[in-house]
């Protein structure tokens, strides 16, 4: 028989009128789902606390979970180079993720880890922290990068296949904000390389969108 995974959610960890600085503290002593266990660290986020710019990506990956910094590997890269190129300044961007442990598989100690996308049960027990941060920085305009980071925060009806790209306007605890969905960076690096430089347009317009939203 199955052992029956323990997921409480994050809520009894996250502070209640904590910045996001104090909330980044407490995220190191969250138990809310087993993804805590195997991974190095918590990541939390990084960028602006009075940011107008959010930026939810999935989970941290292998290069983040190393260092406790989200958006620092590869797909990081080349989202700071969209980011750069849609015109968007850096230092009004806030940067976080619908997850906050390293999900991934091993075959053994030593060998390389392989990244496997948060499920439900985890983008559910993470919320509490996602929602907090938000609510915190406060930002006008919210980019979900990916299906995870939609499935936390978009309704349940978007598919980034064809609803990417569109701004939403959508109810919050800090009133109506503004929501846009589109690819995850990592999807334009799995993609063949004579498309790569297509799916990186398209990221760009998107985040250019984004921009625009902002007036």
């Amino acid at each position: 028989m199955a052992t029956k995974v323990e997921r409480p959610g994050a809520q009894q960890w996250v502070p209640e009128g904590a910045d996001v600085e104090g909330l980044r503290e407490a995220a190191g002593s969250c138990r809310g789902c087993e993804l805590w266990e195997p991974a190095t660290q918590v990541v939390f986020s990084a960028g602006s606390p009075t940011a107008r710019l959010a930026l939810v990506g999935e989970q941290p990956g292998d290069q983040e979970d190393r260092r406790g910094v989200p958006f620092v590997g590869p797909a990081g890269k080349l989202l700071q180079r969209a980011v750069d190129e849609a015109g968007i300044e850096r230092s009004d961007v806030y940067v976080t993720n619908a997850v906050k442990h390293f999900r991934f598989t091993q075959k053994a100690p030593g060998s390389r880890r392989i990244h496997a996308s948060p499920d439900v049960g985890h983008i559910t027990a993470c919320r509490p922290w996602l929602a907090a941060e938000l609510g915190r920085v406060d930002p006008d305009v919210v980019v979900c990068l990916g299906a995870t980071a939609a499935k936390a925060l978009l309704p349940k009806e978007f598919r980034v296949t064809k609803d990417r790209g569109r701004t939403m306007v959508l109810p919050t605890s800090r009133g109506e904000k503004t929501f846009l969905g589109t690819i995850h960076p990592s999807a334009v690096l799995r993609v063949p390389e004579e498309d790569r430089e297509a799916a990186y347009d398209g990221l760009v317009a998107d985040l250019r969108t984004a921009l625009a939203a902002l007036g």
